[in-house]
Parts: structure tokens; sequence; C-alpha cells
């Protein structure tokens, strides 16, 4: 039951943006403001805020965050050298490869953490995300910056590293670590200012993805989302698992990261994909499909982890 009541209320959401872009209330020229506020303000705000609270001297095991960290970079590589096999033009190329391995944490991983393994477990797996959140999106940013469809958008190797360095995600995690690390207490009007700004980023992000919506896309690219949704929910939490276990890992130790790990593809990727020239629809459509069959995955694995 924790599965469905996490689940559902992001499709009730992407149902309301769908609606309300169906109906006129939404329109064409609302949706580039609105994805860049989300992008540039609402979701760090909501990832430093969420990483600042965890106590990164509490409890957790440094070999299942290696392991985790080293499944993530496997399947991301394993994914574009797959893309670049099969010929995928370039601007997908990147949102495959991305929704490949970017996984929903914020609002997916670490609900189902909670609801499986209560509050000991939340705090183990927001202390993973953190780190799972920096590798994500500096990989993600890496193909989507190298594939940009945009002339004016692919630069040498020093822009790419500079445009890397300086992305808001990224610039957010690092500075929720660094602000967990310090052990400084949040000034409580700083605190409750990025818990509004905060609860801006996934209703929004979400009623983005449902006015963008097409239920033409995923039969459209149905192939390639198949093969993104199975490399994310299948490939990633079953390599977690057989690398965990050939370590000696008991399932206590690491549960919260397999969860992680099994979580769907990440509603930024439609963010950043919109934002960097990558291929927004692939993003949707991977998305919609994976969060749809990540209540079956998720089952699966925590059935098979015990």
């Amino acid at each position: 039951m924790s599965i469905v009541s996490t689940i559902v209320p992001i499709f009730v959401i992407i149902t309301v943006g769908w609606i309300a872009r169906c109906k006129g209330f939404i329109e064409e020229e609302f949706l580039g403001p609105a994805n860049r506020l989300v992008y540039y303000l609402a979701i760090p705000a909501m990832i430093f805020r969420s990483i600042s609270r965890a106590s990164l001297t509490a409890q957790f095991h440094i070999r299942v965050l290696a392991i985790t960290l080293v499944c993530i970079f496997a399947v991301f590589a394993i994914t574009w050298g797959l893309g670049i096999a099969a010929r995928i033009k370039r601007e997908r190329l990147a949102s495959f490869t991305q929704c490949s391995f970017h996984g929903n944490l914020g609002y997916i991983g670490l609900a189902v953490a909670y609801y499986y393994l209560g509050e000991e477990g939340l705090i183990r797996a927001s202390i993973l995300a953190a780190f799972i959140m920096i590798l994500q999106n500096f990989l993600a940013v890496v193909v989507l910056q190298i594939y940009a469809d945009h002339p004016k958008n692919r630069g040498n190797g020093s822009e790419i590293v500079l445009k890397i360095l300086g992305n808001p995600v990224i610039l957010s995690a690092i500075g929720g670590i660094m602000f967990s690390i310090s052990g400084a207490a949040m000034p409580i009007l700083i605190g409750r200012s990025l818990d509004i700004l905060s609860g801006l980023a996934l209703p929004m992000a979400l009623l983005i993805i449902g006015a963008s919506l097409s239920f033409q896309l995923v039969r459209s690219r149905i192939t390639p989302v198949i093969f993104s949704g199975a490399i994310k929910l299948i490939l990633l939490p079953g390599l977690g698992i057989l690398l965990f276990r050939a370590f000696g890992l008991s399932s206590t130790d690491y549960l919260p990261a397999m969860i992680l790990l099994a979580s769907p593809t990440a509603t930024i990727t439609y963010v950043m994909a919109k934002e960097m020239h990558g291929d927004p629809d692939f993003a949707v459509a991977a998305i919609s499909a994976g969060t749809m069959l990540s209540a079956g995955t998720f089952s699966l694995w925590l059935h098979i982890a015990g």
C-alpha cells in the first residue's frame, strides 16, 4: 500500500496538468518561464534543504555508498555505449542515457525508504541520496552538454566543465552537503523560506510534465522507452544487489541504497532535457512509463532483498 500511495499522487498531479492544458488553463507561453523557475530556483532549493537536514555523521556504510555510486556510473557508461551502437540520434541519445540511470530520489525513493524502513531508513537513505544526487546530475549534465543539439550550446572541454560546475542542481547538492558537515543551525527565516520554495518544485514540475504530455509519446517511442525502463528498473538495482551480496553485505545494510537504485526515472530529467536541449518528449515518455511500472519492480526487488 505504501508504494501505491506514493505513486498515485504523482499521476493525480500529472493528470491535473494535462487537463489544465486541454482546457486552456495552461498555455504554451507559460511552460517556458515555468520550466526555468523550477530548474533554477525551486528544485535547487528543494535539494539544498533536504540534504542540509541530513546528518552526515550518522551511521552509514561506506561500502554501500561506494558500490551504489559504482553501479550508477557503470550503468551510465553501458547505456551510453549501447545508445551509440544503436545509432540513436544525438539529442535523444542524451536523454535516453540520462533516463536510464537518473532516479527519482527525492519524491519516490525517500518516500519508499521511509514507509518501508521507518525513520532510521529515511535518514540513511537521505545521506546516500546526497552523494547520489551529485553523481547523477553531474553525469546527466555531461551527456546533455556533449550532445546539445544547438551548436552554441556545445563548447570545448573547459567550457563544458565550467557549465557542469555551475549547474544549479549540482551547486545546491554540494552546498547542502557542506552545510550539513558544518553542523550550523539553519536560521528559521531562511529555513521556512526554503521550505516554501521547495514546496513549489515537484508539484510544478509534475504540472509541467502533465501539460506537455501526449499519449502518443510512449507509443511513438516504445522501443527506446522499453529499453530505458528495463535498464533503470531492472539492470541498475539488479547490479546493485549482486554487488552488495558479493561483498557480503546484509539486506539491513543495503536496503536503503537498493530502494534508491530501484527508483524510476526522475521528473527532473524532463526539466534538464528542456533546459539543455535534449529530448524532453522522450523524457516525459520514460518518466510516465517508468513510474507506472515501478510499483511492480519495487515490490519485486523488496521481495528479493527480503
